[in-house]
Order: C-alpha cells, then sequence, then structure tokens
C-alpha cells in the first residue's frame, strides 16, 4: 500500500491549559492523494467502496478540534482527517467522501441500517456497542472530564458533582457514567446545546471527554474552563459493520501505517494539535 505524506502542519505550543489563548474551531485541514487503481479480493468491503469510488462516513459537526460544520459547509477536525486517510487508500479522494452528522444517540442505528459506512465520531469503544457494532482501532485515547463557568470554584473533581445538576448528551458513555456517579443529569442530543443551561445555571458543569470539552472552551473564549484530572478512559475507534472483520483489520492496518509515517501526526497537528498536545496513538486491537 503506498504511504502519501500528508502536508506539514507544526505542532502548537498550546496545552490543555492555555486553552484561553485560543478561540478557534476544529483548526485546519491536510491533503492527501488517493491511492491509484488500489486492488482488494472481491467481495471485501473494500472493493465494493473502491469500485462505487465514494464512501459515506458518520461524524459530529458540532465538536471542535475533532468534528465541526466549517465555514465552507463541510466538516472539519482530527476526526474528518482520519476519515480522509483511510477513504485515500480506498482510491477515494477527499471531494468524493459523502459526510453525514453523527450524534451520540445515532451512531449505532446509522451502521446497522446501512446508512453510513464508516462512523468516526468520539466514539468510546465499549464492550455494549460492540454487541451490534464492530470498531477498528482505537485510534486516541481521550477521558472524562469537566467543564464549568470560568469564575465557578466550587468543583474541582467528579466528586464534586454528586447530587449536583450536570449536562451531558443522549446514548453517550459520559452520560452513563455522570448517573453512576450520582449526579443529576441533565439530557440533550449534543454538547454544543450544553452550553446554554452552563451559562444560566440550570447545571454546574458540562462533562464529557477532556477533547470535547477543550474545543468547546477554546471556543467560547474566556468563558469556560475544563476542571480536575480525567477521571475515565475513553478508547476512541471506528464503527463499522458488525463482523465485518476483514474491513475491520483492513482499518487497522491504515491506522498503524498513518502510526508509522507520520500521516496521524499531522492530522493531529493541523486540528485538535492547535490546542492539545500530540499523545502518542493508543495500539489498535486485534480482537
Amino acid at each position: 500500500m503506498k504511504r502519501s505524506r500528508l502536508s506539514l502542519i507544526g505542532l502548537a505550543a498550546v496545552g490543555a491549559l492555555a486553552l484561553s489563548a485560543c478561540a478557534g474551531g476544529s483548526g485546519g485541514e491536510t491533503s492527501v492523494e488517493p491511492e491509484e487503481s488500489p486492488t482488494f479480493e472481491a467481495g471485501t468491503t473494500m472493493a465494493a467502496l473502491a469500485e462505487a469510488g465514494t464512501i459515506t462516513i458518520g461524524t459530529k459537526f458540532d465538536q471542535p478540534l475533532f468534528g465541526l460544520m466549517g465555514p465552507t459547509n463541510e466538516p472539519e477536525g482530527f476526526d474528518v482527517e482520519i476519515g480522509k486517510i483511510i477513504a485515500a487508500e480506498l482510491g477515494i479522494a477527499a471531494e468524493d467522501i459523502e459526510w453525514k452528522e453523527a450524534v451520540s444517540a445515532n451512531r449505532e442505528p446509522f451502521i446497522e441500517n446501512g446508512e453510513v459506512d464508516l462512523v468516526i465520531a468520539t466514539y468510546t469503544i465499549n464492550d455494549t456497542r460492540k454487541e451490534v457494532v464492530s470498531f477498528a482501532g482505537p485510534y486516541y485515547m481521550a477521558g472524562q472530564s469537566i467543564l464549568t463557568l470560568a469564575d465557578n470554584e466550587d468543583i474541582e473533581s467528579e466528586d464534586d458533582l454528586v447530587g449536583q445538576p450536570v449536562c451531558s448528551v443522549t446514548g453517550s458513555t459520559p452520560a452513563a457514567n455522570l448517573e453512576a456517579l450520582g449526579a443529576e443529569v441533565l439530557l440533550t442530543d449534543t454538547y454544543s446545546n450544553c452550553l446554554e443551561p452552563l451559562r444560566s445555571g440550570a447545571v454546574v458543569a458540562v462533562s464529557t471527554d477532556n477533547v470535547i470539552l477543550a474545543g468547546l472552551a477554546a471556543q467560547n473564549e474566556g468563558e469556560f474552563k475544563v476542571v480536575g484530572e480525567p477521571f475515565t478512559d475513553e478508547p476512541y475507534g471506528i464503527g463499522l459493520a458488525l463482523d465485518d472483520t476483514d474491513f475491520r483489520m483492513w482499518i487497522n492496518d491504515v491506522l498503524e501505517e498513518a502510526y508509522e509515517d507520520g500521516r496521524y501526526q499531522d492530522a493531529w497537528d493541523a486540528t485538535a494539535g492547535t490546542i492539545l498536545p500530540f499523545v502518542d496513538p493508543p495500539a489498535v486491537d486485534r480482537y
């Protein structure tokens, strides 16, 4: 498989604690040339997609740094760039990807119903989800954290959320974690919809993965802050049809090659890396 390098974007020397210095969205994007005339075993998903010359990928449209609808009416962010890397190895150019908005509650139905070929949408791998969909990866390890108003001095860790109203998203792992913790969970469909209840005092915090919260804080400079240390491990995976082992293993191969040849870090540097420090990707799961 040919390894095409993405254009290098320098890693920003800004960590998660310096979010207030940047009010941007998902960052830039990279360019990658699609593989010319790739060949795959007949009958595989890879062969079908390569022949079709297009792929449908579900991603978030409201999460800065990972998946955000950009000013050109195309999504941008780290998850989007990972999708482009996979598509390119199928011979599919970025402009031939069909992006479909995936919110936390519809990711499994989209895959099960065949509405998308892949979901790359800050999608935590867990055993319950693996009963109905398969996952390639993980390609990133996040952790659940807490977003509060910038002047809030009362919330410092997950222990301070017990018995308190906290906003999260329907169908998400963070929402289930909050319920187990003993918080009073206000559910909505997207994390951006949690910000107004936080502003108004209807909730004391928003809780989800640290990288999502970092993007929201950066996009709303000076209003919010991320507090405490991550209190869970959230391995992000690429969702696909249950038991499509050949496709899953092939995507894992693509991810590992992208780790090795720099395309993965280039994608990070151009998007989430404008705010967050780079960390080595986790090993893919060959289950």
